[in-house]
């Protein structure tokens, strides 16, 4: 069944009846109305993708529905019916923006394919809009790959979320894919026939953030030359992703939280309400508690958002998941590269599984992109991954050495050569990883070298505790 309803616009019960029971036939959904104050209040509850519409009509006229069907939306095909004698009448709704005009008596046939051919229209017009901001962007259909638990964790919890239409909040650091999670939200959700709106909250000046979301009428401001629909407009009857969401401005805060729980918000520049039904999904690499303790994120508007939390795991807790990525890098780069398919040393897959890879699985895939580009033979070699580190920040690699720096305590204090740099998450981050290691080190020490009990010591499984092991590069003690 089309997720596109058709409005229909006819006073005469009996011919109203016949061309909805033609329509249903064939799986269109149906909004009835007898005159022009109906059409235009179902306009703004449906948001039809045609309007069927006769220019005769007991209170108001079919011009009136086709002038608020373009003032809500320009691209609202419309087909106007008028009987013989008032051809002129249709040829003149044209002029005003009607698609076509239909002659009474009305053929149910030819009404289905007039209106097939429109709902077509629509489809490829939105899809146009779509690709043309993604195609620079994307290069083929989005997959998740991996065979972690804690992956198959999420994709579990993506599949429940996905049968209703709660709200999700995607948590995870940067690189971890959230895009690519809201996509398949997108794709295993009865909307997935619908368009999925991406925007990032972070990318966009704050001035231009409200008119992408909301878009503005001709004249709202400065350069503002016609009408632009916005995200929420685009993202009707699909999922709109908004990406970085703890970075949205305060300001900005409240006006998204009316669209979320009234479905309705105005173009900057009009004082019109208009309807939109929109899944939302957000993703943060925030701490939006933290946000909302610091008064930087309104909290009435994170627990609308967080009625669905799914928390994503970095990838250097993914590790069975590192070999796995990286050979589908390889063969994805080599096919765009039109390059022969490429094999992993030993010493480069045991260099990927021991890093810690802080930029995630974006920054496995540019290493793997960069390596395929400088392997000149069939293999890729140590040399290509480029991932030696400083030897001053602990837990990562330290050169062509290929084994953990140890911390070097200048003054007994085990983290006086911690780097600093970066963001707090960054830096926090650094000094988990050697808190980590030393534990680590030090159940091991007590257990005597039992790993069983230095797992039970720690409280983690015997799994977990060799997993950690290969990841600080810390041998049998």
């Amino acid at each position: 069944m089309s997720s596109f309803p058709v409005l229909l616009v006819e006073d005469k019960d009996s011919l109203r009846g016949m061309l909805r029971h033609a329509l249903e036939a064939q799986g269109h959904v149906v909004v009835e109305a007898r005159d022009e104050p109906e059409a235009i209040q179902h306009l703004r509850q449906s948001r039809p993708a045609v309007v069927l519409t006769d220019l005769k009509l007991p209170t108001g006229d079919g011009f009136g529905v086709l002038r608020a069907a373009k003032e809500l939306d320009p691209e609202l095909q419309v087909v106007v019916m008028t009987a013989y004698a008032s051809i002129q009448d249709a040829v003149t709704a044209m002029k005003e923006g009607a698609m076509d005009f239909l002659a009474k008596p009305v053929d149910p046939d030819h009404l289905v394919l007039m209106v097939e051919r429109a709902i077509a229209q629509r489809r490829i017009l939105s899809e146009y809009i779509l690709l043309k901001e993604e195609l620079a962007e994307r290069r083929g259909a989005p997959r998740i790959i991996g065979e972690d638990p804690q992956l198959r964790h999420v994709l579990r919890q993506l599949h429940r979320a996905a049968g209703t239409d709660a709200t999700v909040l995607l948590e995870g650091e940067s690189g971890t894919g959230k895009e690519l999670f809201a996509r398949a939200l997108h794709a295993f959700s009865q909307r997935a026939d619908g368009p999925f709106v991406a925007i990032n909250c972070a990318a966009i000046p704050e001035g231009l953030l409200e008119t992408e979301l909301f878009g503005h009428e001709k004249g709202a401001f400065t350069g503002a030359v016609g009408r632009k629909p916005g995200r929420f407009e685009m993202a009707h009857r699909g999922t709109l992703f908004l990406d970085e969401v703890g970075d949205m401005p305060l300001g900005l805060q409240a006006k998204i939280l009316r669209a979320l729980e009234e479905k309705q918000f105005e173009r900057v520049g009009s004082a019109s309400s208009l309807y939109v039904d929109a899944r939302v999904v957000a993703a943060t690499n925030r701490n939006l508690k933290a946000r909302v303790a610091e008064c930087q994120f309104r909290e009435d508007l994170y627990f609308r958002l967080s009625v669905f939390p799914i928390a994503i795991p970095p990838l250097r807790d993914r590790a069975v998941d590192v070999p796995i990525l990286a050979r589908h890098f390889i063969e994805r780069f080599c096919r765009d590269l039109n390059k022969q398919a490429l094999l992993l040393s030993p010493a480069a897959l045991d260099e990927l599984r021991a890093y810690g890879w802080p930029g995630n699985v974006r920054e496995l895939q540019n290493c793997i992109e960069r390596a395929v580009i400088l392997s000149d033979g069939d293999t890729i070699h140590r040399r290509h991954l480029n991932l030696s580190l400083p030897p001053a920040e602990p837990g990562r690699l330290d050169g062509e050495q290929g084994h953990a720096a140890k911390a070097t305590p200048a003054d007994g204090n085990p983290f006086a050569q911690i780097d600093l740099s970066g963001t707090m998450t960054e830096a926090v981050r650094r000094v988990t990883t050697v808190v980590e290691r030393l534990k680590l080190e030090e159940a091991l020490r007590n257990a005597r070298g039992n790993k069983a009990l230095a797992a039970a010591a720690l409280q983690v499984s015997y799994k977990a505790l060799l997993r950690k092991q290969r990841e600080h590069g810390i041998g049998d003690t």
